[in-house]
This record gives C-alpha cells, structure tokens and sequence, in this order.
C-alpha cells in the first residue's frame, strides 16, 4: 500500500543476532538460540511449563529461608496434631504435629536431587548405547538392542522395585534403581538418529580425514543426537518424579523422616476421609511439578525437533 510505514528493521543486539551471514560461529550459535527462544516464548502453554520449573528450582535453592518450620520436628501433639489449613499453618499439618507446607518447601529438594542425578547417570548410558549399536551396526547392534529389549520389557516402576528390593531401601539405591530403568528409551532414541546419519557426506569426509570410530562417535554423532534427547529427557521427567513418589508410597524410596512427597502421601491415606489435606497437598505438589516438566519439554520439542514443521 503506498504511503505504509516500512516494517520494523532489527538493530542493535537484535541485528546481530538476526545477521543472514554471521561473522564467527559463535555469532551464528547465539542467532540459533535466539531463534529457537523467541519460538518457545510464542507457547504458553511452555512458558507455564518453564516458570513451573523454576519455581521448583527457587524453592528448592531457598527452602531454608521460605520453609517457617522444620520439616522434621514437629509441635505439640495433644494441640498442633491435624490441624487443618489456616494462618498458621498454610497447608495444615500432619499426624506428627508437622507443617505440610515446610514438608513440602523442602521435599522439593530432594524431588530435584532425584530428577537431576536420575537424567545425570541415564542419559549418558542410553546415548552411548545408541549411538555405539546405530554406528557400528552387525553383532554390537545386536546385542546391546536385545538388552535395551530386555528392559523394555518391563514396566519402570516394577523393574524399579525389583532393584530397590535387591539394593535395599533409601534415597540412593531408588535414584540408582531409577536410572537403571531410564536409560533404555534414550538409547532406542539415539539409535535411531544414528542410523539416519552415519550414511550421511559429511561422515564419509570424516572418514576420508582419517578419523576414528570413537572420535567420529563423540565428537560428529553424538552432538546431532542431543536435541531429540534432551526433549525425551525432559519429557520423562514428569515420570521419574511419579516413580520416585512410587517407591515412596511403598517405603521403598526415601525413609521417614525425609520429607520426601511419595511417601507423605502415603502417610496421608490413612486420614483421606477426615484429614484430607496431610495427602492431598503432597500430591498436588506432584501433580504441579509433572506437569510443568510435561508443558516444558512439549515446548523444548517444538523447538528443538528438526523435522517438526516451522
């Protein structure tokens, strides 16, 4: 239309990151990033997700300073026994004169211990796997996909009992438990994005270069195989906090007086019809966390999957 204004031209910061042709590759990595946020931030849903996690992670760093009791010691029993919400007590308290709502400030703690150290020690295991079995293919790929199968075969939370009652009640052998059964989807994963591209040009120049098996697998394969694996983490999450809640509500996970939610909830069922806020908060703290690591990795898929349509 003549006379129209002209669209905005980016300048500044925003004109060097938007660049069409960056001058280093740090230019052109700090443009993708900048990209791929402000398509996250046009989600929602993802930024409900993020400030869920956050918050988590803000809770958890200053549960010292939100908590207003301890999480362990509780009060009077004969007065401060089951006490419903009020201004003392936001979220009531428990059988042992507690305060749910400190229990659950610091119970974040450990649902972050879990989460980060579960995703530390399974994601590692599964992407060699897959990216080992997916590039080198024959008797390797063979093998180590039938014992991916072998743990596929079983649900998480039944193969994580059965290694919890081998190691043994606590906080560490359930997040050990965890892990175990985590790492078999990522490796799956992972090959499959490995079979994709080990055929590719750019792997066959490697090749030509002189490089080895091993380089060619950590320093080409592997970094084209994190962006599909990190939503996958992300995306489980949501059910290595129910797992771990799972193991607590059997007494499997971390032990009393740990204020760890599985097992609050469990301490709860006892008083569900009368007392129903010592198990209902607890689990709605579960509920919330999930959720947000659901709504953060399904906006993490829609920027990070190269095959998702833009």
């Amino acid at each position: 239309m003549a006379g129209a204004p002209p669209f905005p031209q980016p300048s500044g910061l925003q004109a060097w990151l938007l660049s069409a042709e960056p001058n280093s590759r740090w230019q052109a990595r700090f443009g993708r990033g900048y990209l791929g946020w402000r398509s996250f931030t046009n989600n929602p849903l993802a930024i409900l997700g993020l400030g869920i996690v956050v918050l988590l992670v803000l809770v958890a760093a200053f549960a010292d300073f939100i908590a207003p009791y301890s999480p362990v010691v509780g009060g009077d029993l004969r007065t401060e026994r089951l006490l419903p919400p009020s201004e003392t007590f936001w979220l009531g308290t428990d059988d042992q004169a507690r305060d749910i709502f400190s229990r659950i400030v610091y119970g974040s703690r450990i649902t972050l211990f879990v989460v980060i150290l579960v995703s530390v020690i399974a994601t590692p295991i599964g992407l060699l796997v897959g990216t080992v079995a997916g590039y080198l293919g024959g008797w390797v790929d063979t093998v180590l996909m039938r014992i991916t199968d072998i743990f596929l075969a079983f649900p998480r939370l039944v193969l994580a009992l059965a290694f919890v009652a081998a190691l043994g009640p606590g906080i560490e052998n359930a997040v050990i438990a965890i892990a175990i059964t985590s790492w078999p989807p990522y490796a799956r994963i992972a090959r499959a994005e490995t079979l994709m591209i080990r055929n590719s040009d750019f792997i066959a120049a490697v090749k030509l270069q002189g490089a080895s098996t091993p380089r060619i697998i950590m320093g080409h394969v592997v970094p084209l195989c994190l962006s599909s694996l990190i939503v996958r983490v992300t995306l489980d999450m949501a059910g290595i906090i129910l797992t771990a809640a799972g193991l607590g509500f059997l007494g499997l996970g971390a032990q009393p007086p740990m204020p760890e939610w599985g097992a609050m909830v469990a301490t709860g069922r006892n008083y569900l019809i009368d007392q129903w806020w010592v198990a209902a908060m607890p689990g709605i703290a579960i509920f919330m966390v999930s959720l947000g690591f659901n709504l953060l990795g399904d906006g993490l898929r829609d920027v990070l999957d190269p095959k998702a349509a833009k």
